[in-house]
């Protein structure tokens, strides 16, 4: 097969976080931790502070917009472990006062451009993704 090589897509997730932490650092904001897996389960690419709110950012890097935007592909499937992760961390800290949302960051890399970022802050709530799954559920 001929044409463009398909690109490592591990390798394009890497440089994806790696963009998408020096985009929070840029933009005033501090990583915390990246990829936070929980002791049982649930998975967080990156836990930063931006301003006084803790943001659990799931990033999706894309290297074409031939299957839409990067943020669709983070379903309700996604969207729990994502959940389960933040809540693992959140226990971690030991306070309930800590303000906190979910985010997600779109990254896009086409050659010869620099990266393109998409910071959806609030992309989701708990309550929201409960509802949805229970739907889903009962279908």
């Amino acid at each position: 097969m001929e044409g463009k090589p398909f690109p490592d897509k591990d390798a394009v997730g890497r440089r994806g976080e790696a963009v998408a932490a020096r985009w929070v650092y840029t933009t005033g904001g501090k990583v915390l931790y990246r990829n936070y897996r929980g002791p049982k389960g649930g998975e967080v690419d990156l836990v930063c502070r931006d301003g006084n709110v803790l943001s659990f950012i799931e990033v999706k890097t894309r290297t074409s917009t031939d299957f839409g935007r990067p943020a669709a592909a983070v379903n309700l499937e996604k969207q729990a472990l994502i959940v389960r992760g933040a809540m693992a961390y959140l226990r971690l800290l030991n306070r309930r006062d800590v303000p906190w949302r979910l985010d997600v960051m779109e990254i896009l890399i086409l050659p010869g451009q620099k990266p393109a970022v998409n910071w959806i802050r609030g992309a989701f709530n708990t309550e929201e993704m409960r509802r949805e799954l229970r739907k889903k559920q009962n279908r």
